[in-house]
């Protein structure tokens, strides 16, 4: 991964400054991938020739998740056009659109027997709409496939570019996520390429559409506890309904570092505390990540 130099700069920094944390909690531990579902999702994904982000992120709920015979789909390849200093997903040049992927992904969906299907994204800065028609064709052949499975999309900010989000809303999700990933004094080394107050904006568009909306963080990563509510504060301003909190864990050594581990009262504070704040769900805890039970949020919100 190629960092930039503000990006290296906070590395250093944080290095200096935790020294080593040792070795992982207890609650951190995760258990590898095995039986049956996980294997029929395996190789559902491998014939479909379709990526996840379950996958390509390292998510430490792969297991859980897969043997619940559940997946967040990754549309417009594998490649991302950001370097953003957490994640694992490869940078670079990206193929051509497929435009036979909305397809595969619907009929997979059919053949997993989805009630609630999860689509995110790489960053596809390279075209014109951020990739947001492939985005709403997709949403559509879901929904024609599957009628009666509820959809999340997790989607790129696409450079806060209100046509893209039009085209989103040809074909609206029952949930739009956007997650802010990190506090707003981070964004030059967690998120080089994008802006705090644009990703709030964009939350704020698609709620004014009439949609739910979802946003996720990450903690350890160099934020401090106020910074983490000051965020949560920022979020209900702009009428965000589903907010998910989880460890940030370090994918190689080239990436940024963990600042620290979060103990598990500081997350039960940050449920409370949303929760009070307003969230109509909050899923806060080491292991939480964008996806992790979705399919119980649709289940809730969507009446």
């Amino acid at each position: 991964m190629k960092i930039n130099k503000h990006q290296l700069k906070f590395k250093e920094e944080v290095e200096r400054e935790i020294g080593d944390l040792g070795r992982r909690p207890d609650w951190l531990k995760v258990r590898l991938p095995s039986g049956k579902n996980y294997s029929d999702v395996l190789k559902l994904m491998r014939t479909s020739q379709l990526h996840t982000v379950c996958e390509e992120a390292h998510c430490p709920n792969l297991a859980e998740c897969w043997n619940h015979r559940t997946a967040t789909f990754m549309i417009l390849g594998e490649i991302c056009t950001r370097t953003c200093g957490f994640c694992n997903v490869k940078s670079g040049v990206p193929r051509k659109v497929d435009w036979n992927e909305p397809l595969r992904v619907a009929e997979s969906v059919k053949e997993l027997g989805l009630r609630h299907a999860v689509i995110t994204s790489v960053d596809r800065d390279d075209l014109p709409d951020g990739g947001a028609s492939i985005y709403s064709e997709t949403v559509r052949l879901i929904r024609e496939l599957n009628p009666t499975c509820t959809v999340e999309i997790l989607i790129p900010d696409f450079k806060g570019d209100v046509s893209a989000f039009e085209k989103i809303m040809e074909n609206p999700p029952d949930i739009l996520n956007h997650n802010l990933e990190t506090v707003e004094r981070l964004y030059h080394a967690v998120r080089p390429q994008a802006k705090y107050k644009r990703s709030l904006e964009l939350l704020r568009w698609f709620k004014k559409q009439g949609l739910r909306t979802k946003s996720g963080i990450m903690v350890g990563i160099g934020e401090t506890t106020e910074e983490v509510l000051d965020l949560m504060r920022d979020l209900r301003e702009y009428s965000c309904d589903i907010l998910t909190i989880g460890q940030y864990l370090q994918p190689t050594k080239e990436h940024l570092p963990v600042a620290r581990y979060v103990d598990l009262d500081e997350f039960e504070m940050y449920k409370t505390e949303g929760l009070r704040l307003g969230f109509r769900a909050v899923e806060s805890g080491p292991l939480v990540r964008s996806s992790y039970h979705a399919d119980e949020h649709a289940k809730d919100l969507i009446k």
